[in-house]
Formats: structure tokens, C-alpha cells, sequence
């Protein structure tokens, strides 16, 4: 195969290799949420939440602070992305051939065309988590006000709405840390599809050891959310 088609092939297959595994991560979260990460920790999100506004005077100072933590977090993700984002505008604006850039260790399309859209997908990535860390602190915002409110602590509507919001930002900051990680393969785009091709493939495999739980993982859950049930009857 002629170097610069590799670039046709490989790269499509590494974004559908990517982009399969993100579907059936998808799908075992609306259908098995208890065997994703995602899912069990919005469940224990739900519980802390409960917990937090069952007496809002006494855990007002924490619930706030923990969701601090959280907007620190975020704040720390945009301010990276947006900050990536205009190093790589005034890099492509600044060099007027990109394709000769470190020439000798591209192995693939080195035409003009293909290096901008390698910069502009990068470029797209950054952008993307930029929007998604600001949209989880917003909502952040919105719980560190809620959680605090002592008059809907009786109200199961209420703390529903509020944990309903906690996990929408937490949503947001994963869909933030997803362009980023899909950054990495896009930027090892630029020293060839081979390489590219390789980190989609070894991003896909290391994400599923992330994204899962394990039985161990799922009983603990389950014996902690019987352990507060039980609590909950007592009181």
C-alpha cells in the first residue's frame, strides 16, 4: 500500500474502533448501568446526596465543599483545554507549511490539506472539553446552592432534582475527559496513521478496564446501599 493512502484507511478505522467501543459503553450504561463506573458512582452520587440534605445545617459546610473540589477540578480541565486551544490557533497561524514540520518522522499523507485538518481536529477536541468542563461547573454551581437548603430536605422531588443535577455535571466533566482522550490518538495522528491506528486501539482496550466494575465492585455497592436502607428504617 502507497504511503500517503494510509491515511484513508487507517485513521477511519481507528475513529470506528473508538467510536464502537464508546457505543457499547453507551448501551451497558442505559441497560447494565451497576456494571459501568458511571452508573454506580450516580447512584452513590443519589445517596450522598440524601444524606447531604437530610440535615443541611450540619453538612452544609461539607456538601459545599465537596462540590468545590469538583468545580476546582473542572476549572483546572477548561482552563487547560482553552489554553491548548490557542497554542495550537497561533502555531497553525504562525507556520505557513505545516507538513514540513518534523518531516523525517511522519510516515503517511504530508500534503498540506491533510496537516490541517490534523490541527483541526486537535484543535475541535480541545474546544469540546473546554465547553463540556464548563457546562459540569455550572451545574456544580447550581447544586452547592441547592444541597444547602434546609427547607427541602423533607421534599423527595426535591433532592431528587438536586442529585438529578450532581450527576448531569458529573456527566458533563466524563464527556470532557473523553475529548481529551480522544486528543491523544488525533495528536499521534501527526507523526503518522500507524501510530494513530495503534493509540485507538490501545486507548479502547486500557478505557474498558477503566469504565467497568467488577463483582468485588458491584457487592460492596449493593451491601453499602442495604447497610443505608436499613439506617434510613431505623431512624
Amino acid at each position: 500500500m502507497k504511503e500517503e493512502r494510509l491515511d484513508y484507511v487507517l485513521v477511519p478505522l481507528g475513529l470506528l474502533v473508538f467510536g464502537v467501543y464508546h457505543l457499547w459503553f453507551l448501551f451497558t450504561i442505559i441497560r447494565f448501568p451497576r456494571r459501568t463506573v458511571i452508573g454506580l458512582n450516580a447512584e452513590i452520587r443519589r445517596l450522598w446526596v440524601s444524606s447531604m440534605m437530610a440535615d443541611p445545617l450540619k453538612n452544609g459546610v461539607l456538601a459545599v465543599q465537596t462540590i468545590l473540589n469538583n468545580i476546582m477540578a473542572s476549572t483546572l480541565l477548561a482552563t487547560a483545554a482553552i489554553t491548548l486551544s490557542s497554542l495550537i490557533g497561533v502555531f497553525v497561524s504562525s507556520t505557513s507549511d505545516p507538513s514540513n514540520i518534523s518531516s523525517k518522522l511522519v510516515y503517511g499523507n504530508q500534503t498540506s490539506l491533510i496537516s490541517s485538518i490534523k490541527y483541526l481536529c486537535i484543535l475541535l477536541c480541545y474546544l469540546l472539553a473546554f465547553l463540556f468542563n464548563v457546562e459540569s461547573i455550572r451545574y456544580y454551581a447550581h447544586v452547592s446552592l441547592l444541597s444547602t437548603v434546609s427547607n427541602l430536605k423533607n421534599n423527595s422531588q426535591a433532592i431528587e432534582y438536586v442529585a438529578r443535577n450532581l450527576n448531569r455535571g458529573s456527566y458533563f466533566w466524563s464527556l470532557g475527559l473523553r475529548a481529551y482522550y480522544l486528543s491523544f490518538p488525533l495528536f499521534l495522528w501527526i507523526f503518522g496513521p500507524i501510530p494513530m491506528f495503534a493509540c485507538c486501539c490501545l486507548m479502547s482496550v486500557l478505557l474498558y478496564f477503566l469504565d467497568t466494575t467488577t463483582s468485588f465492585t458491584r457487592h460492596l455497592h449493593l451491601q453499602s446501599m442495604k447497610q443505608d436502607s436499613s439506617s434510613n428504617v431505623v431512624e
